[in-house]
């Protein structure tokens, strides 16, 4: 099997580490699933294409809310 190897900063892999060990799973485990669903093409050709397609005067587009009202959140 190919193997990778990845530059990381020490933040990142401390956040994969423990992401793995809460899937109880090891981090090349974690890492290539997640790779995998990311490479993944779970939609059609084509199908972002369709935004704005219909010409219908329900579907508008909401105005965006001010960043003032976000939570901040840590991401993995």
């Amino acid at each position: 099997m190919p193997q990778i190897a990845l530059d990381i900063d020490e933040i990142t892999f401390e956040k994969i580490e423990k992401a793995a060990e809460q899937r109880n799973t090891s981090i090349s485990n974690w890492v290539g699933n997640n790779i995998r669903v990311i490479l993944n093409n779970d939609y059609p050709d084509g199908f972002f294409d369709l935004f704005g397609a219909i010409k219908d005067e329900t579907f508008i587009e909401h105005k965006e809310i001010d960043d003032k009202y976000n939570l901040s959140r840590e991401q993995i």
